[in-house]
């Protein structure tokens, strides 16, 4: 009777099994299981401890029972989000004491019970935002996540942030607060956080974003700042607590800023006393750089980059000559200004950028003239790396002489532009080290190229051949072009990389290869290989993939 009873127990366990591989045939002999999209109502049975990672996101699951999960007792990542659970027994995560992430976002859960977190001892990841609760509850949902690293949490619908919330938590490496609609805080709320490394904060109210902050003074390292609009210069005022913030790193994300407050946000960054990063990111800017106030020049002494990517400036072409924050820049030593319509820097605002050795301003609208205004002598003087990439440039000997001067530069990027032919002889800058010009319709290459080049990338041209004489070349990557044969190895006699994959090349011989005699790496993928011998030379000798899985690298028969 015991061994009747033990293999009806055995047998249903391997109907459910086998049922669970029906539904998701990924589960089959795998730690994994990836059930996503398949259009469940339920989670499935037959879960056993042999899985670690379990995939229920995108279905139509309404509800979590607290025997589904009882089984899967080694389960580390618990993806349950884009389903439609409104319901969660109390019991559900009881057996999950090693689970580590939990995604229930984007559901339909109306409020958080602190019973469904009490025994993941191990959870590290809690992903609960995009749901429909309007507050965390009378106290903390999280007070048994001690081992919490990172939590999202906010809704639409997300209103009311109470002391207590936060309880249990004490340091977090990423908070993020969607709270677009949030009407109430409690002051002191998260207070209890001692050390956050990143927290995001998505708010429209200046007051209440005043308040947390304020809780936040010594906590957050990196504040992100979402959603905001600073209109007026009055809101300012509220806005001066972060003057007192020990953050790092300040974020401006799709935040709405005008004339009348610019300069009252540069000034209370200025305070901020150990600000070393500011950083904007889809913003919009109402106006012209005409500030109504003058900006307080105090020079912060800890200020050193800012980064500037996909500013929105609608009238950009009356953009000023940036003359009111020339005292503000000097220690600056790395700077990103991408995709925001820059056609000019001024040449004063370039001399005054001493400390500068990082530049980037890809994506914009520098043409050859501009160029050579904005790099003026005097300008960027210890500047080492230049990205111009994706501009309006198309003189490619205007655009090196613009440079020449720039004694310090080692890297320059002035990939997709328009050059086309280019001359025989240019000027560089006589430090140059590394030098991309890929998609830049370079048809031929001359001894315009300089010579002092370690690294050389010119993917993705029309080019037939390389001839180029390169003593110091280390890297170079020719992908995508219409070479039909390695380049001359005693040209460049230093090469330690070769790309040369997406060519035209159909056969290499050994001794070709043995003549580039540092060589370390090559690929030669995706290119025409008539193979008539295959070489086990090719394939231990270097590791990186010289082409797909499916073919061999041969040469010819000598």
């Amino acid at each position: 009777r015991p061994l009747w009873a033990m293999y009806v127990v055995l047998a249903v366990s391997l109907s459910e099994e086998q049922a669970l591989k029906q539904v998701c045939p990924s589960c089959d002999a795998t730690q994994s299981c990836n059930c996503s999209s398949m259009g469940l109502d339920f989670i499935p049975s037959g879960l056993t401890d042999k899985i670690t990672l379990l995939d229920l996101a995108r279905n139509r699951i309404k509800h979590i029972r607290a025997h589904d999960l009882q089984q899967a007792v080694n389960l580390r990542t618990l993806l349950l989000q884009s389903n439609k659970i409104s319901s969660i027994d109390e019991d559900s995560f009881v057996s999950l004491g090693k689970l580590e992430l939990l995604d229930l976002s984007n559901n339909r859960l109306a409020h958080l019970s602190p019973r469904w977190f009490e025994h993941l001892v191990s959870l590290q990841h809690l992903h609960i935002h995009g749901n429909c609760y309007s507050d965390l509850g009378e106290s903390s949902p999280f007070s048994s996540l001690r081992n919490l690293s990172s939590l999202h949490l906010g809704n639409p619908r997300f209103s009311t942030i109470r002391q207590g919330n936060f309880e249990g938590i004490t340091l977090l490496d990423q908070l993020w607060i969607e709270g677009s609609n949030l009407s109430v805080y409690e002051p002191g709320s998260l207070k209890s956080i001692k050390k956050i490394n990143h927290m995001i904060i998505s708010i429209r109210r200046v007051d209440l974003f005043s308040a947390i902050v304020r809780d936040l003074l010594h906590s957050a390292i990196w504040l992100e700042i979402r959603e905001i609009a600073f209109n007026i210069a009055e809101e300012m005022q509220l806005l001066s607590v972060l003057s007192l913030s020990f953050a790092k790193k300040i974020s401006f994300k799709q935040v709405l800023l005008t004339d009348a407050t610019v300069p009252g946000i540069v000034t209370i960054l200025e305070k901020v006393p150990r600000l070393v990063e500011v950083e904007m990111k889809d913003c919009r800017l109402l106006g012209t750089g005409r500030w109504d106030l003058e900006i307080q020049a105090n020079q912060s002494q800890s200020l050193r980059v800012l980064t500037i990517e996909k500013l929105s400036i609608e009238e950009f072409y009356l953009f000023t000559d940036l003359q009111a924050v020339l005292d503000l820049v000097s220690l600056f030593t790395k700077i990103t200004v991408e995709n925001t319509k820059v056609f000019l820097v001024p040449c004063r605002l370039s001399k005054q950028l001493l400390s500068l050795e990082y530049l980037d301003l890809s994506a914009n609208l520098l043409g050859d003239q501009s160029l050579e205004h904005s790099a003026c002598p005097g300008g960027w003087p210890l500047l080492k790396t230049l990205n111009l990439s994706q501009n309006s440039l198309s003189d490619f000997k205007m655009t090196a002489k613009s440079l020449s001067h720039l004694r310090n530069l080692i890297l320059l990027d002035i990939s997709q532009n328009n050059f086309g032919e280019i001359p025989d002889v240019c000027e560089w800058p006589a430090n140059l080290k590394y030098l991309n010009l890929s998609r830049t319709q370079i048809p031929k290459l001359t001894a315009c190229i300089p010579s002092t080049l370690e690294v050389l990338d010119i993917s993705a041209n029309n080019l037939k051949e390389f001839n180029l004489h390169l003593p110091f070349l280390k890297e170079l990557y020719l992908a995508k072009n219409q070479l039909k044969a390695l380049p001359d190895a005693a040209s460049i006699p230093n090469l330690v990389a070769l790309s040369i994959r997406g060519n035209k090349l159909n056969s290499f011989s050994k001794e070709e290869l043995e003549s580039f005699k540092k060589m370390e790496l090559l690929d030669a993928s995706a290119n025409n290989f008539i193979c008539s011998l295959c070489s086990k030379y090719l394939l231990d000798s270097f590791p990186l993939p010289l082409c797909p899985s499916s073919t061999r690298v041969c040469i010819t028969k000598v």
